[in-house]
């Protein structure tokens, strides 16, 4: 893709963990409903999918996502994160990732920035879906920016994770029309629909081109 960069994948930083169906085992951090994780964990039910919804994680202790991977038979953790230095917290996700031989980490409206310790930890291997056509609409309220500026069109992005807000190699994007007469709650529901078809064949790209199931 244009102007993305070159993305370079650090196997070695992890215990490598393949389950006996050579799937690639993906942790899913969220902050509240978990419609992507949900979408990534209809996906992963195809047995050609490279990966599997193996942990669901949340800093929001009551987050309606955690019950959905509890009905999906998804193992589920959660611990606030009120009190604690962002690194201490991080630490403690790191350890529950790698207990459960997680390979990848996929951010599902998990509304915290991770500190660089952890991106580190993880480097290259850490995806995030944004909803705008990064670089543009970094943040929150990206449908209200687009609007505001005058945008032809919208969309999504799923990108690799590094220090920088919404930043990191872009993977994928999906363009979305801006309609006359759109608001940014019309908007954001019809991005959202492309959030859910985008998200799942971007990770399966991702997975599938790292050599992250092959037993290496």
């Amino acid at each position: 893709m244009d102007g993305a960069r070159a993305l370079v994948l650090h196997p070695q930083r992890l215990t490598r963990t393949v389950n006996d169906g050579g799937k690639a085992r993906v942790g899913v951090l969220i902050s509240g409903r978990g419609s992507n994780m949900a979408a990534l964990i209809e996906a992963a039910r195809d047995p050609a999918c490279p990966y599997e919804i193996a942990l669901i994680l949340s800093n929001v202790t009551d987050a309606p996502g955690l019950e959905t991977a509890r009905r999906a038979g998804i193992e589920t953790f959660a611990h606030s994160h009120r009190g604690m230095k962002r690194a201490d917290y991080d630490a403690i996700l790191d350890a529950e990732l790698r207990r459960a031989g997680i390979e990848w980490v996929a951010l599902a409206g998990y509304m915290r920035l991770l500190s660089p310790w952890f991106i580190d930890r993880w480097r290259g291997r850490i995806v995030n879906i944004h909803p705008s056509l990064l670089p543009a609409h970094k943040g929150l309220d990206t449908h209200a920016a687009a609007l505001a500026v005058g945008d032809v069109e919208a969309g999504c992005t799923v990108h690799i994770v590094t220090e920088g807000l919404d930043d990191g190699p872009i993977l994928a994007q999906a363009r979305v029309p801006i309609l006359p007469g759109d608001d940014a709650e019309a908007l954001a529901a019809r991005v959202l629909i492309e959030e859910h078809r985008l998200y799942p064949r971007a990770l399966a790209t991702l997975v599938r081109g790292s050599g992250a199931s092959d037993g290496e």
